[in-house]
C-alpha cells in the first residue's frame, strides 16, 4: 500500500515507519524532520489545509493520523483544538479532495477521564483536561466523516494507554529510572495496577488495522495485558537488571504529606518539580483500561509486557546508545 503517516517524526511514528517501510510505500508528513527517516519525510502542518491537500496527492491508499498536541504544558490551550480537532478536519478534507477513504486515528484513553473503573470502548467519555477533550472532539469529527458515507469509508480509532519503549522520555521512563537508580520509594501497599503499552506492540497493532481491518468503523483501547502491580513491576526491574531493589513501603498518608511539602516548595520557588501531591496520588491509584476488544480481534502482540519492559531496560540502562536521540512525552 501507499500510506501517508501524518506526524510520524515522533516516538510512535518513528517506530511505525521502521515497521511499515519494509512492506509498504511510506510518506511521513510532519512539521519537524525525522531523525531516522528523513528520506521519507516532507515538512507539513495539519493546520495548513491547502498544503496538506497538495501533499496527499499521488494515490495514497490510507492515512495514519498521529499528529497531536499532547503535553500537559501546551500554551496557549487553543493549540490543543487547533491541532487535534481542526487538524483532523483538515486531514479529512484533504483526503476527500484526493479520494482517500481509509484512516487510522490515534486517540487516547484520556477521553474517559480520571478514576474510571476499567473502562471499555463503550464507556461514556468524560475527559478532564484539554488534551482529552480535544481528542474526544476529534473522534466525533471522524465519526461524522465516516457516517456520511459508511459503505465507502474505513475508520479505525486507537485509544492507547501510556506508551513506553526505547528512547522515550515520559512517565514510565522516569519511574523505571528511579527504580533502577535505587532512588525509588514505594508509597502504599504496591498492589495497585497500572495499564501500560509497549511501543513495539502499538505499531504492530496499527499495522494490523491497516492490513486486516480494512472496512467499517472500529474503536479499540490498547493495553498490554496482564497488567503489573507496582510490586510486580519493581520485582521485574530488579530481575532484569540483576539488582536488589529495596522493598521498603511508606504509608500513603506519609507520602501525601511529602507531596504537599513539594507543592509548597514549588509554589515558593515558582518551579515545576518532579514530585507533587498529584503525582503521589496518581502513583498510588489503580489505572486500568479494558482492552478485550483489541486482544480478541485476531491481533497477536509480538511482545509481552515483560518483554517490552526488558527490552526498554536493556536499551536504556544496560547498553545505552551513544547518539542520545530521545523523544519527550508525558
Amino acid at each position: 500500500m501507499k500510506i501517508a503517516i501524518i506526524g510520524g517524526s515522533g516516538f510512535v511514528g518513528t517506530r511505525l515507519i521502521e515497521l511499515l517501510r519494509k512492506q509498504h510505500q511510506i510518506c511521513n508528513i510532519d512539521k519537524q524532520d525525522s531523525h531516522f527517516h528523513p528520506d521519507l519525510t516532507i515538512i507539513g502542518d495539519v493546520r495548513d489545509s491547502a498544503k496538506l491537500t497538495e501533499q496527499l496527492t499521488g494515490g495514497f491508499d490510507a492515512v495514519v493520523l498521529l499528529a497531536a498536541e499532547h503535553r500537559d504544558d501546551v500554551s496557549p490551550t487553543s493549540l490543543y483544538y487547533d491541532v487535534n480537532v481542526q487538524g483532523a478536519r483538515n486531514v479529512l478534507a484533504a483526503m476527500d479532495a484526493n479520494g482517500i477513504r481509509r484512516i487510522v486515528f490515534t486517540s487516547s484513553v484520556a477521553v474517559y477521564g480520571l478514576n474510571k473503573k476499567n473502562p471499555d470502548e463503550q464507556h461514556p467519555a468524560d475527559p478532564f483536561n484539554h488534551y482529552g477533550k480535544s481528542k474526544w472532539q476529534a473522534e466525533e469529527v471522524l465519526r461524522g466523516w465516516y457516517d456520511a458515507d459508511p459503505t465507502q469509508r474505513n475508520l479505525n480509532i486507537l485509544r492507547p494507554t501510556v506508551i513506553f519503549g526505547e528512547r522515550n522520555r515520559g512517565n514510565v521512563y522516569n519511574l523505571l529510572r528511579q527504580i533502577a537508580g535505587g532512588k525509588f520509594l514505594m508509597i502504599g501497599k504496591g498492589e495497585n495496577k497500572k495499564s501500560m503499552a509497549y511501543v513495539g506492540n502499538i505499531v504492530a497493532f496499527i499495522d494490523f488495522l491497516l492490513t486486516v481491518q480494512t472496512t467499517g468503523y472500529h474503536v479499540y483501547n490498547y493495553v498490554d495485558t496482564p497488567d503489573f502491580t507496582m510490586n510486580q513491576l519493581v520485582a521485574h526491574v530488579g530481575n532484569v537488571l540483576k539488582k536488589h531493589i529495596p522493598a521498603t513501603h511508606f504509608p500513603y498518608w506519609l507520602g501525601m504529606m511529602g507531596g504537599y511539602g513539594f507543592d509548597l516548595l514549588a509554589w515558593i520557588t515558582r518551579k515545576k518539580l518532579t514530585i507533587s501531591s498529584v503525582r503521589v496520588k496518581k502513583f498510588c491509584a489503580t489505572t486500568q483500561f479494558n482492552a478485550t476488544a483489541a486482544h480478541t480481534s485476531g491481533f497477536m502482540a509480538p511482545y509481552t509486557l515483560g518483554d517490552g519492559l526488558e527490552r526498554t531496560l536493556e536499551y536504556e540502562f544496560v547498553h545505552p546508545q551513544p547518539d542520545n536521540i530521545t523523544f519527550i512525552s508525558e
